[in-house]
């Protein structure tokens, strides 16, 4: 009797403690505020400190600079759009086939084939891809490489494939923050001329076979040895939330509301991009059980609790506070949703089954 009475104690203990973690998780009676902190820039022995130990980097001793390649690739020449016009229709050419693969997933730098199989150097939301289309499969490979720290030239002056490698030339960078606009970056080389090189074997290695190399997985919190990360019965490369199992009541209704919708341009089936996240940070298990409509990593909020790549590369981009109660109504609670260009201070009531949302101000950055 006494054992089963020990064991009644210690399921009462973990009840409440997964109660209470809900409730700080997820709730607040304060407003919450926003603090702007800027970040230390990372020095070329901290990043190398910190670099993947499959990640080789050699000087080169003529190199096209960050300056030259940044300035040429960001130029535009409004004096004469025809050229520029034709410039562009020229590239979306080149890559048509890979925006086609690839469900235009990404922006492309550098192409080349070797064999059957094509390459190309490519970058979305996440980071850096190399992309390979060989025969009717299209995979791509994350490098795993912090665009905070790394700048790989637009304009590659050599093949990216050789002897088995990824080759790729550019720099070490630092983030340098515009004056009087906080949140919005820029960049400075603080070491030109570098090769990087990783071993294609390295790039391509997916232990758990489910459609995303071991890099990725580690970069974003997967697991690499497992490919159904939270065991919800959906594979990790089909899986729109792969880090949290989903779950339906009132609350994942309303933070399913409150997360960005997309309208699909033409070409693109949001079922198949699968290598475009939108990544949260936030610990409410209410908004981790959402089901969204596009990929979603939904992380730690405490960046010491993050995998290094995501400790160190700003892809969380904007967020949803905690829900402050309403003192005279338990259905109504507010809320500040924050993005890349605005805030919005919200007031949200559930009733007769649905959530009213009422924007009460807004902030443009």
């Amino acid at each position: 009797m006494k054992r089963y009475s020990f064991l009644f104690f210690v399921l009462c203990i973990f009840l409440f403690s997964c109660k209470n973690s809900l409730e700080d998780n997820c709730f607040t009676t304060k407003e919450r505020h926003y603090d702007y902190k800027e970040e230390v820039p990372f020095t070329v022995e901290e990043i190398l400190k910190n670099k993947p130990k499959n990640l080789s980097v050699s000087q080169l001793k003529d190199f096209r600079s960050f300056k030259t390649d940044s300035t040429k690739a960001n130029y535009y020449d409004f004096e004469n759009e025809k050229e520029e016009m034709k410039k562009y229709e020229a590239h979306k050419k080149l890559y048509a086939k890979f925006d086609s693969a690839f469900n235009a997933q990404f922006a492309y730098f550098a192409k080349q084939s070797v064999g059957k199989a094509e390459y190309a150097f490519a970058q979305n939301n996440l980071g850096f891809w190399l992309t390979k289309i060989d025969g009717t499969t299209a995979k791509a490979y994350f490098l795993g490489l912090s665009f905070s720290h790394y700048y790989f030239n637009k304009i590659q002056t050599q093949s990216i494939i050789k002897d088995g490698e990824l080759q790729l030339q550019g720099s070490f960078v630092k983030i340098v923050k515009v004056a009087g606009l906080p949140g919005y970056d820029d960049y400075s080389a603080i070491e030109d001329g570098k090769l990087f090189r990783i071993k294609l074997c390295d790039l391509e290695k997916d232990s758990d076979h489910d459609g995303y190399n071991d890099i990725f997985e580690e970069s974003f919190g997967l697991n690499p040895e497992n490919g159904d990360t939270d065991s919800d019965g959906i594979n990790d490369f089909n899986d729109f939330n792969p880090l949290h199992k989903s779950g339906k009541n009132k609350f994942t209704m309303l933070f399913e509301e409150l997360v960005p919708k997309y309208a699909a341009v033409e070409g693109q089936d949001f079922k198949k991009m699968n290598y475009f996240f939108d990544v949260y940070g936030n610990d409410c298990e209410y908004f981790q059980m959402i089901n969204p409509e596009l990929r979603t990593f939904i992380v730690a909020e405490n960046k010491n609790k993050l995998p290094y790549y995501l400790r160190v590369t700003d892809v969380i981009h904007g967020g949803l506070s905690k829900l402050r109660k309403d003192p005279k109504n338990p259905e109504k609670f507010y809320i500040m949703k924050s993005g890349s260009s605005s805030t919005y201070d919200m007031a949200v009531e559930f009733k007769n089954g649905k959530w009213q949302i009422e924007i009460i101000s807004s902030t443009v950055v």
